[in-house]
């Protein structure tokens, strides 16, 4: 099942934007790709080799500008990738108009994902168990209010992915029967004692969850590449180390030697071909 239902006519919104979408990058490809001022300013400018961005821990657009065509919804599919049909662009030059034609074709891709999801997404309850079965709203009442949440503190736990929690229509939704809980919106821990008790009791010290010592590492595709997250749990409700693998550090700490030789105009352009985050940066 998912969480909630998709809002009254979703599926329609959905497929006029992505037609509104295409037609917008229509117009940029007229405007630019053949554009002999755009293409003298980038081709050629801002090179990197397959080689350099390999050494570099380079991923994403950056690195699939070079000719590597390493995607983690390819190398490692997670979620329903395994089902989507979709092409992993490449370049060959590693230079901003490679990057630039990269980006382009990354949206049309992009947009061929969401039309398959749309067309693949089931319809029927939304609240399943893993076989499928419609669960009984009653089961899904806050335990938390008769006293039985700390029946799950030694149980092993799934937290949701956003760490939002339910909906604000829909009751918090504790099941210790499935080993899952789901952490309460912030909005009703701040006016409901129920949700307050339930959040204490699987966020505060001493409680919570408290996977087996070990180390995990795991990635998702990002907008500028691999984005992964280094867990090592010591047993206990606090990890005894977390490390970030940002996609935007790799690429700014290569970018100094990418532009050494070239005009100081082109800098502007391949600094935006990296489409920086700052918050990656901060160490």
């Amino acid at each position: 099942g998912v969480k909630a239902d998709l809002p009254k006519d979703f599926a329609g919104q959905c497929r006029h934007a992505l037609k509104d979408t295409r037609e917008v990058l229509e117009e940029v490809d007229k405007l630019l790709t053949r554009n002999r001022i755009f293409i003298d300013r980038t081709k050629g400018v801002g090179i990197i080799s397959a080689e350099d961005a390999i050494s570099f821990g380079i991923t994403g657009p950056f690195l699939r500008s070079t000719g590597v065509a390493y995607d983690v919804r390819k190398a490692s599919p997670y979620l329903v990738y395994d089902r989507m049909v979709f092409d992993v662009p490449v370049g060959t030059n590693g230079d901003n108009f490679d990057r630039y034609l990269v980006r382009m074709e990354e949206m049309q891709q992009s947009m061929r994902i969401l039309e398959q999801a749309l067309d693949q997404i089931p319809e029927g309850p939304t609240n399943v168990d893993p076989e499928g079965r419609v669960i009984d709203p009653d089961l899904m009442a806050d335990l938390g209010k008769f006293g039985k949440t700390a029946g799950l503190l030694k149980n092993e736990t799934l937290l949701e992915p956003t760490l939002r929690g339910t909906e604000n229509l829909v009751h918090l939704q504790i099941r210790a029967d499935s080993k899952q809980a789901w952490i309460p919106p912030k909005e009703q821990v701040y006016s409901n004692i129920e949700a307050l008790m339930n959040h204490f009791k699987i966020i505060m010290l001493g409680h919570g969850i408290r996977p087996p010592r070990g180390e995990v590492y795991n990635m998702v595709e990002g907008g500028n590449g691999e984005l992964g997250f280094y867990i090592v749990s010591d047993g206990t409700d606090r990890p005894w180390r977390v490390r970030c693998n940002a996609p935007c550090l790799r690429p700014m700490a290569a970018l100094a030697g990418i532009i050494t030789g070239g005009q100081m105009a082109d800098i502007i352009a391949t600094f935006g071909s990296v489409n920086m985050i700052a918050g990656e940066l901060d160490r």
